[in-house]
């Protein structure tokens, strides 16, 4: 199995992060893709991970998708299991408080390697800071 995270910049209105959030969904269903999304108004930072030409197909959806510019592979390998049991996504919404994104991501991390759970709770205390 491969897995890519990256990192991205896009400027997306609640309703364009809605429709990848719903896209996503369904096409990582589709070609049984597992990950994390850390989404908000500025930043995408994603794990996605499974059969290595799914998620090919699915960076490469990514890398053409007009909405994410400056898109960075901050980690690209092979893994024998999965870390996500499921397709799973925490974002960032309007009343949801910081702690509690926190405490979301720390526990959909609780199976991911210390380098992706170092890089997405140092990313999420960073974007609280902001």
């Amino acid at each position: 199995m491969l897995q890519i995270m990256y990192i991205s910049t896009g400027a997306c209105a609640p309703e364009d992060i809605a429709q990848i959030l719903t896209v996503s969904r369904a096409n990582n269903r589709r070609d049984s893709i597992t990950g994390l999304l850390y989404a908000d108004d500025r930043r995408f930072l994603q794990v996605l991970e499974g059969p290595e030409a799914a998620v090919e197909r699915a960076f490469a959806r990514i890398g053409a998708d007009s909405r994410h510019r400056a898109v960075v592979v901050l980690s690209r390998r092979t893994i024998d299991a999965r870390e996500f049991g499921d397709w799973a996504m925490a974002h960032r919404t309007p009343g949801l408080e910081s702690d509690a994104l926190i405490a979301l991501i720390a526990q959909r991390l609780e199976t991911a390697s210390p380098n992706v759970r170092a890089t997405f709770e140092g990313f999420a205390k960073i974007r609280r800071a902001a």
